[in-house]
């Protein structure tokens, strides 16, 4: 538990359409900070990670989401992390989740230009092949190997 920096301008682009856009146009900053909130929490619910009691709020001014509730696992709370701060105007991510079955938490690597999975498991794991490792511990929010961007922020498991 604890604060997640992430890279403020890289991510989904959650805000840019519909009511989420029309709520940090408006005057109402505690509007504003709802609908963000409810967008996060829908892009989460639609990678099917959501625990029942998830609960997602977002402090505008400070670019903070606060992600609460309780995960299966581990792997599903750092999911759930990753999935709320690579949000294109979200810097940190507050994690406020417990695990039913704790286990290793995984490292976290911030995507580089000119990184690849592949350049990423070599650094991690001594072997350039095991970046099958890395693409499934990132699925959903991964849908190819060759689909990460710089800013972008990676489950790392631990080796099994």
């Amino acid at each position: 538990m604890g604060l997640f920096a992430f890279i403020k301008d890289a991510g989904e682009k959650l805000f840019g359409s519909g009511e989420a856009k029309a709520a940090a146009a408006s005057a109402d900053p505690a509007a504003a900070n709802a609908k963000a909130a409810e967008a996060i929490r829908n892009y989460i619910v639609a990678m099917q990670l959501a625990p029942a009691d998830l609960v997602v709020s977002f402090d505008g001014a400070r670019s903070v989401v606060t992600v609460a509730g309780t995960a299966a696992d581990q792997a599903t709370r750092e999911k759930i992390l990753l999935a709320a701060g690579n949000v294109a105007g979200v810097a940190e991510v507050d994690d406020q989740i417990r695990v039913s079955n704790p286990e290793p938490e995984a490292q976290f690597h911030t995507v580089a230009r000119g990184d690849t999975l592949s350049a990423i498991a070599k650094k991690f794991y001594g072997n350039a092949n095991k970046y099958p490792l890395i693409f499934e511990a990132n699925k959903p929010m991964l849908s190819h190997p060759d689909k990460i961007y710089p800013g972008q922020v990676l489950r790392i498991p631990p080796q099994g």
